[in-house]
């Protein structure tokens, strides 16, 4: 008759271990999934809202750049380098320098 062996303390804490590993990566992959989750159901709430009275914003095209404007508190607000595409489209001197007095707020020091 064949006797199996108990399996020795060593290879028990080995499975443990490996049993332990498998739970703690199972529990990471989920967080991940539920921060990836929770961060597009805030995008959804928060996408193309204003951010000053939370009405929709509405886009509006002034040559090839799309301003989002409020039209309950009147904001105007845009994207990175829309500005500067703003100011590259004022052909006028006046305009230009109003531009680039607003660009100047903006930039960093």
């Amino acid at each position: 008759m064949a006797t199996q062996d108990k399996p020795s303390s060593t290879e028990e804490e080995y499975f443990a271990r490996e049993e332990i590993e498998k739970k703690r990566k199972l529990a990471l992959q989920q967080s991940q999934s539920m921060a990836a989750q929770a961060r597009e159901d805030l995008k959804k709430l928060h996408h193309m809202k204003c951010p000053k009275c939370g009405m929709d914003l509405q886009t509006l095209t002034r040559g090839d750049v799309d301003i989002d404007t409020c039209f309950n508190c009147h904001g105007i607000f845009l994207d990175a380098g829309e500005l500067e595409r703003l100011m590259k489209q004022s052909g006028t001197e006046n305009d230009g320098k109003w531009m680039g007095a607003v660009l100047n707020l903006f930039k960093g020091k």
